[in-house]
């Protein structure tokens, strides 16, 4: 049987709903592919939804069996080598949540990220003080300094994706709670994150707007989310969102459009990107 791995990368999520397509082109069922690879039902389900990582040799007679030709099924094979390959974020498997590590694949590999926070700055956008603070008040459980700074450097990590030479744009929608909630009595501290903040909303692949209190109640004031949304026409859009001890991954039609719908109203009604950053040079001058 396949071996579990920590987190999919979106590789295998990509190649995992292909494999299932292939096997639904060539009219077979899970338990028919299962024969072939005289394993359980489960097991290719497993692979299907890339709850495990894809055993080639699986892959090579899973492709033959649904009759791809040769040199598209080499290519397959080549792509699903490198999708086994573990991330970058890998290494800090220590203080990475399992449910956590497929949102950092998913923003390390999506073309537009939007995203809605009616509670702090956004990881991609703290600074590393910022990042301590709002750690060291408890938002990842009890943990001691020295986990907490591991969840500090992989704060930072994530960030490079937004330095890169083709980064992803990324639309985020705060609510004014997060410029008006301390999150630390050093007022340099929120004075640095504003000053990140408006940095950051006058690149081009970045747009940060602010939920004003004066426009009232709108639809997203549940938990925070963020949307996914890749170059790959494989991959669907995909919505994340977070509990206090877990997250769901939403890819079905209809949850995403709903998301997507609510996100939409949401940007329609927020400040504008050039009244956001008057709102954040106003927060600024009051620290």
């Amino acid at each position: 049987m396949s071996e579990r791995r920590a987190a999919p990368t979106v590789g295998q999520v990509v190649l995992g709903r292909r494999l299932q397509e292939l096997r639904e082109a060539a009219g077979l069922g899970r338990e028919e592919a299962a024969r072939v690879l005289r394993v359980t039902a489960a097991t290719v389900r497993r692979m299907e939804t890339a709850e495990v990582g894809l055993k080639i040799p699986y892959v090579q007679l899973l492709l033959t069996t649904y009759g791809v030709r040769e040199d598209e099924a080499a290519a397959f094979v080549a792509l699903a080598e490198e999708a086994n390959r573990p991330g970058w974020w890998q290494r800090f498997h220590d203080v990475l949540p399992d449910w956590f590590s497929m949102y950092v694949s998913l923003e390390g590999a999506a073309r537009l990220i939007r995203s809605y926070e009616p509670h702090f700055v956004p990881g991609l956008l703290q600074t590393e003080e910022y990042a301590r603070a709002v750690l060291e008040a408890g938002t990842v459980g009890q943990t001691g300094p020295e986990a907490i700074e591991r969840h500090v450097s992989l704060r930072m990590a994530r960030q490079r994706l937004l330095e890169r030479a083709d980064p992803p744009h990324l639309w985020v929608i705060m609510d004014e709670t997060v410029l008006r909630r301390p999150v630390s009595i050093r007022d340099e501290v929120m004075r640095e994150q504003l000053d990140k903040l408006l940095e950051y909303a006058g690149r081009d692949r970045v747009t940060v707007q602010v939920a004003e209190f004066a426009s009232g109640p709108h639809p997203g004031t549940y938990a925070p989310f963020s949307l996914f949304r890749f170059a790959e026409p494989e991959l669907p859009d995909m919505v994340y969102t977070e509990y206090l001890t877990g997250a769901l991954y939403l890819d079905s039609r209809t949850e995403v459009s709903t998301h997507l719908e609510v996100l939409d109203h949401m940007t329609a009604r927020a400040a504008s990107a050039q009244r956001t950053r008057e709102i954040l040079r106003e927060c600024r001058e009051n620290f």
